[in-house]
Order: C-alpha cells, then sequence, then structure tokens
C-alpha cells in the first residue's frame, strides 16, 4: 500500500513509520516539524533499510496537502499530525481547535477530493474524561476535561458523522493511553519538545541529568502506594496497533473504534521504580500536591483490539523503561545534537 503519514517525523509517527516500511508499505510524511526533527526520518530509513519520501508542509495550508494527496494514488492515510500538550492547550485553546481541528478538516477535505477514503485516526484515551468506570471500554461514554481532549473529541464526532454519510470511508479511531519506551535500538525515541509534560520522559531526562527531580503530584489517591495509576504501552505495540488497524480496514468500511492499552495500571512510584532499575541509578523524587482534574485510577479494556485486530500490548513496563533509558542514554539531549545525521 502506499501510505501518507502526517506526522509521521513525531515520536509515535516515526515507530510507526518504521513499521509501515518494514511491512512493506511505501510511506510519505508529511510533517512540519513544529514538534518533531528530520533526523529522526534519516535514522527511520537506516533501520527499515528503505527510504521515506518526505514533505515539509503544515496541514492548515490546504494547497499543500491537496498537492501531496494529489501527486499519486495512495491507498490510506494515518493521521497523527496536533499538538498534544494538556496544559498548553489549557493555556491557549484556539491554537488548539484551529491545529487539530482545522488542520484535520482540510485533510478530509484533500482527500475526498483526492478519493482516498481509509484512515486511521490518532485519537486518545483523554476523550473518556474523569470516567471512575474501570478498565474503560470502548463503550463508555466520552467526555474530555480539556482542550486538547475535546479536539480529539471533536474529530472523532467529525469523522463518525463523514461515515454515517458516505459508506464509502474505513475509519479507525485509536484511543491510546499512556505511551512510553523506544525502538530497541535506541535510535529512535520520545524528544518532548521543551520541559515534557508526561511521566516516563521527565523520569529519563531526570535520570540523564536534564532536571534535578521528579515531582509527584499526589501521594494520597485510592491506589496501593497512594499515587496515580496509569496504563502505560511501549511505543512499538502501539506502532504495530497502527499496522493491524490498516490491514483491517483494507477489508472493511465503516468505522472503527479500538483502545490500544495493555489491560493493566502501574503507579507513579512503580514506574520511577522500575525506570531506577533501568538506568542502574535512584531516580530523585517528591510529593507535591495533586493536580486538578487528574483521576486516581487510568487503564484499558483492550479486548476489542485482540478480537477484530488480533492485537495485543507484549512488552511489559520493565522493557519500557529499559528501551527507554536506551534511547535516552544515547541521545540525552534528543535529536538536537545530532540533526542531519542518521
Amino acid at each position: 500500500m502506499k501510505v501518507l503519514v502526517t506526522g509521521g517525523a513525531g515520536y509515535i509517527g516515526s515507530h510507526t513509520t518504521y513499521c509501515l516500511l518494514r511491512a512493506g508499505h511505501e510511506v510519505v510524511v508529511f510533517d512540519n516539524l513544529v514538534n518533531s526533527s528530520a533526523a529522526s526520518l534519516d535514522r527511520v530509513q537506516d533501520l527499515a533499510g528503505r527510504s521515506i519520501d518526505f514533505r515539509r508542509g503544515d496541514l492548515l495550508d490546504p494547497d499543500a496537502i491537496e498537492r501531496v494527496l494529489g501527486e499519486a494514488a495512495f491507498d490510506a492515510v494515518v493521521h497523527f499530525a496536533g499538538l498534544k500538550a494538556v496544559g498548553e492547550s489549557v493555556q491557549n485553546p484556539l491554537m488548539y481547535y484551529r491545529n487539530n481541528v482545522v488542520g484535520t478538516l482540510n485533510l478530509l477535505d484533500a482527500m475526498e477530493n483526492a478519493a482516498v477514503r481509509t484512515l486511521v485516526f490518532s485519537s486518545s484515551a483523554t476523550v473518556y474524561g474523569a470516567s471512575s468506570d474501570m478498565p474503560l471500554l470502548e463503550e463508555a461514554p466520552i467526555n474530555a476535561t480539556n482542550p486538547y481532549g475535546r479536539t480529539k473529541q471533536q474529530i472523532e464526532d467529525i469523522l463518525t458523522d463523514l461515515t454515517a454519510s458516505d459508506r464509502r470511508w474505513s475509519v479507525a479511531l485509536l484511543r491510546y493511553f499512556n505511551p512510553a519506551g523506544a525502538h530497541e535500538s535506541g535510535r529512535i525515541g520520545e524528544d518532548p519538545q521543551g520541559v515534557p509534560n508526561n511521566l516516563v520522559p521527565f523520569v529519563a531526562q531526570v535520570a540523564v541529568g536534564r532536571h534535578e527531580k521528579v515531582r509527584v503530584f499526589g501521594k494520597d489517591y485510592p491506589t496501593p502506594d497512594g499515587t496515580g495509576v496509569r496504563d502505560y504501552i511501549h511505543v512499538m505495540d502501539l506502532a504495530e496497533g497502527h499496522l493491524a488497524a490498516l490491514q483491517f480496514l483494507n477489508s472493511a468500511t465503516g468505522i472503527f473504534r479500538w483502545n490500544l492499552g495493555t489491560g493493566r495500571g502501574s503507579s507513579v512510584l512503580e514506574v520511577i521504580q522500575k525506570f531506577s532499575e533501568a538506568a542502574g541509578c535512584a531516580i530523585p523524587h517528591e510529593f507535591v500536591d495533586r493536580r486538578p482534574g487528574d483521576a486516581a485510577v487510568s487503564y484499558a479494556d483492550p479486548s476489542a483490539a485482540l478480537a477484530d485486530l488480533g492485537w495485543s500490548a507484549d512488552r511489559d513496563l520493565a522493557q519500557m523503561c529499559h528501551d527507554h533509558w536506551r534511547w535516552q542514554k544515547s541521545n540525552p539531549m534528543g535529536y538536537s545534537e545530532a540533526l542531519g545525521t542518521p
């Protein structure tokens, strides 16, 4: 298949692009490089032994995405492009709605014009909001509690209405939980811009000396050790889930929703302990007040993905931490210190 990957130079996008290449697909990456690096694609090509056609562009430029989709006969699109920091979305909601929702509308218009109607969409478990019913099932009500999550929810609604109006569309909504880890080579991994918003990359940067300590938000949750519990999924398992969804859509029409998670929760202190073991040193941390809106526990029921796609997460938390540390130790400043090198 010929696949367009929007946001393909980013963390999850680059690992998925690697899996697509390894599976024999032809890949074109469309990315504005605002929160990513072209160096990731150089390394993906090196690891996969195959080339990527990279087009730098922004989904807010309708002509740019129209040109790319109009140049060749694509079979499908995997859509990662978007802003993803919850805190930033609260501070600048208009930027998030414009970038994520309007950008997706531009992509869908261009796909329709090019008669490309197969889409795997990078959604998020944030659409479930503050649900207390665990594990989370795809049938659970969605009620995102921040602008970032609401952009994902709005895009899901748009895609639901689109597929209801035109049965030629094949769409997968992948609601994934907390990505962590890196390719086992340590060549590609997560390189957040600025201070990381998520736990594992922040722990990794503490371990490599870029930050002094990890702040643990809350120690009095109703969990075994008092800290929040989340479902962490290895980024390679996540990438393989996108590949499985794409294969499923090749012979199905309509809209499908799948959780991509392990079905198991790990606490903040468990993550810190496992990463300490991987790094061979204690990770300093301190307890601070809870953050408003944080749930005590959140983890997936991934049984639908297993039943429909034959997919399940195979890598555990220890492997996530070892692989993430291998990447961070080899690239302490991320891609910035090796731009332009494979």
